[in-house]
């Protein structure tokens, strides 16, 4: 392929030319898709630890599974979506994840595996990066970021600066998590942090977070490459905003300043107006301070009328890879035109334009927005 250069187009927009993706709703992006227009959610009463009691969980499979399989499921989607064979040339790979492979840990804890058997090398959490980019041929650029619950977004800020840096002209861009252990579940339990029925983001009866595993993998070019190889596009990178509250160690600043300042740099970076946005898709944890805190921010910043729009409702919490989940779903949005409803929303607490049943509208561009332990904020800024 004849290499394109940016000062050839004088073009630094990042388009979104590949998606797959894998969650509780579904094993494909058509069927997460479908199932979360129509409402339904992919969370059920669980048990997978007999030490522990049931609770709501959102899995892939009725066991737990390998967040290296979850990420090449997805990959593998991707690749195909957009065109791609290996080796590839110039790439560069972001994989993030929260947890990594932490459940292999728990086990080798627990006595399950022998020393000499346990696979120590392969779990550690650079690795699943390492892996993509030798299934890939990827001798360039590779990271393994790690930002609690905004890992999805620092990923795609990376992605997005290589990019515009001419660092490489395609990024394979991507989160996975499988987080159902008996160490997350304990420790979350301990925060009193879980929901012990369903998953209710902004709801006045909300009781707490449901963990969910799944991956979303994204190939990315910068456009004048997308043009050039004729490619079919999802939606632009408009541009990202990241901040820290220095505040706590897992509790979010009640004063918002610090996430407001990272919606204000995505706003700038993008050239959009608050008025110009046409929906958010929110964190939306479900939890009582996050959602708080989350729905104040919003009304501060943004007008009445921006649609609201959260899925964790129906994929459950992924943690890190609940960004790049939601980059998928605010995409799709734009692409089709279709805002999805806010699942497990009844009676909201809050005075915004919650979108409560799928619906037609002109949408032109959306903010997702991540907030993770240490008082992490990330906004990430999309176009049609």
């Amino acid at each position: 392929m004849k290499k394109v250069t940016l000062n050839e187009m004088d073009e630094k927009i990042v388009a979104v030319v590949g998606m797959g993706m894998v969650t509780a709703l579904g094993n494909n992006i058509s069927h997460t898709w479908q199932r979360l227009l129509l409402g339904e959610t992919g969370i059920s009463l669980q048990q997978p630890f007999p030490e522990l009691p049931k609770l709501p969980l959102a899995t892939v499979t009725p066991r737990p599974t390998s967040p290296l399989v979850l990420l090449e499921q997805a990959l593998e989607m991707a690749l195909a979506d957009a065109g791609y064979k290996t080796p590839l040339e110039n790439c560069g790979v972001v994989i993030g994840s929260s947890r990594s492979q932490q459940g292999l840990w728990e086990k080798w804890a627990a006595g399950n595996y022998l020393e000499r058997e346990f696979p120590w090398l392969s779990s550690l959490p650079q690795m699943l990066a390492i892996e993509v980019a030798k299934k890939l041929g990827v001798t360039g650029l590779v990271s393994s970021p790690n930002a609690a619950c905004a890992t999805s977004h620092w990923a795609i800020a990376q992605a997005v600066e290589w990019l515009q840096t001419q660092k490489c002209q395609r990024v394979i861009l991507g989160a996975v998590e499988s987080c159902i252990s008996p160490l997350n579940i304990a420790g979350f339990a301990k925060l009193g942090a879980l929901a012990k029925t369903k998953a209710s983001p902004f709801d006045k009866q909300r009781e707490g977070m449901v963990l969910g595993e799944g991956a979303a993998v994204l190939v990315l070019e910068l456009q004048p490459i997308a043009h050039f190889r004729q490619s079919k596009t999802y939606g632009r990178i408009l541009g990202f905003g990241l901040s820290n509250d220095a505040y706590h160690r897992t509790a979010l600043d009640p004063d918002y300043q610090t996430a407001a300042t990272a919606i204000k740099n995505c706003l700038q970076r993008s050239q959009i107006a608050t008025e110009q946005v046409s929906f958010i898709h929110t964190h939306g944890t479900g939890t009582r301070l996050n959602d708080q805190r989350e729905a104040n921010l919003i009304k501060a910043v943004f007008p009445n009328h921006t649609f609201i729009i959260s899925t964790k409702g129906a994929t459950g919490h992924t943690l890190g890879a609940s960004g790049m989940l939601g980059t998928v779903f605010s995409l799709l949005t734009l692409q089709q035109q279709i805002l999805p409803p806010c699942v497990g929303l009844e009676k909201p607490e809050y005075n915004l334009n919650f979108v409560r049943e799928a619906q037609t509208a002109s949408l032109e561009t959306a903010l997702c927005l991540s907030f993770g332990f240490g008082g992490q904020n990330a906004v990430i800024a999309f176009g049609n």
